[in-house]
């Protein structure tokens, strides 16, 4: 009688293995597509009364990604939030993504449609070049591009300016934001103003001095990588262990508030730090 040999079961620890591998590759893919609303509160002694619970949803980096068909889950939370203004703080497209001819045109119009936007240049729109095409089609579906220049906002009988600056990508001739600020207090005397600039690590150094009572930035995605006590494990400059990446900060009396952002760029990914749809109530006092 022939004996046949017994097949071998795979180890359990290979198994273990095996579904671990599979449930982090899940939880990754989550981690880096799944939508999280934030809330955050801040308050200013200056702020016109007509302003008190102005609320503003902060979008940044999306880097031609899609959350649902032609974006609509993002357009969806956005519209959910019911905001006041949504500010726009650069990096729309990226340098090493397709972009699909239509997919600017289509992110300013569904957001223009949902409330008053405003944008500002990032690093990577001017990589990709093509910049005052890009402006002319933003601007066309409704929203307003801020290059190196204010405008104001009115509400509630109360007026706030709203200036944004070009990344410093841009063109070289462009205008400092020393002179935008300048031109801001020229106009408008001592107002309460809110400056919107992509490069969050530029703030404690350089932004905050301006005198803008609130900056709004984005790219630093949330330091790729969020673990507890820290503030990111590493910045998109590939340095470690960043700061100003996500939240409120405040230095040399101005506030400034960061997007963690929405989309990836080239190969990077992010761990504990979903892609983010930011809401910022404004409040007096």
């Amino acid at each position: 009688m022939t004996k046949h040999p017994r097949k071998r079961r795979p180890p359990r620890v290979a198994l273990a293995l095996l579904l671990l591998a599979v449930l982090a590759a899940v939880f990754i893919r989550w981690d880096n597509t799944a939508l999280q609303v934030t809330h955050s509160d801040a308050a200013f002694a200056g702020l016109p009364e007509g302003f008190d619970g102005c609320r503003i949803v902060v979008l940044g980096d999306l880097h031609t990604a899609y959350f649902g068909e032609d974006n609509r889950d993002l357009l969806d939370a956005v519209r959910a939030e019911s905001p006041d203004y949504i500010f726009f703080v650069g990096d729309l497209l990226d340098a090493l993504h397709d972009v699909p001819a239509d997919y600017a045109a289509a992110a300013a119009g569904g957001l223009s449609a949902i409330a008053p936007t405003y944008y500002v240049t990032g690093n990577h729109e001017w990589a990709i070049g093509g910049v005052p095409e890009l402006k002319e089609t933003l601007t066309a579906h409704g929203v307003t591009v801020l290059s190196n220049r204010f405008v104001a906002l009115e509400r509630g009988g109360g007026t706030v300016v709203l200036a944004g600056i070009d990344d410093p990508n841009g063109y070289a001739d462009q205008k400092t934001p020393e002179e935008v600020a300048a031109e801001v207090y020229a106009a408008c005397g001592d107002p309460f103003w809110i400056l919107l600039a992509h490069r969050n690590n530029y703030f404690p150094e350089h932004y905050s001095l301006l005198g803008a009572d609130l900056v709004v930035s984005g790219h630093g995605h949330g330091g790729l990588v969020r673990l507890p006590f820290t503030d990111g494990l590493i910045s998109v400059e590939r340095t470690l262990f960043p700061s100003y990446t996500a939240g409120l900060y405040e230095e040399n009396g101005s506030t400034l508030f960061v997007t963690r952002g929405l989309g990836n760029t080239g190969s990077t990914f992010r761990l504990f730090n979903r892609p983010e749809v930011a809401v910022v109530t404004l409040h007096r006092g």
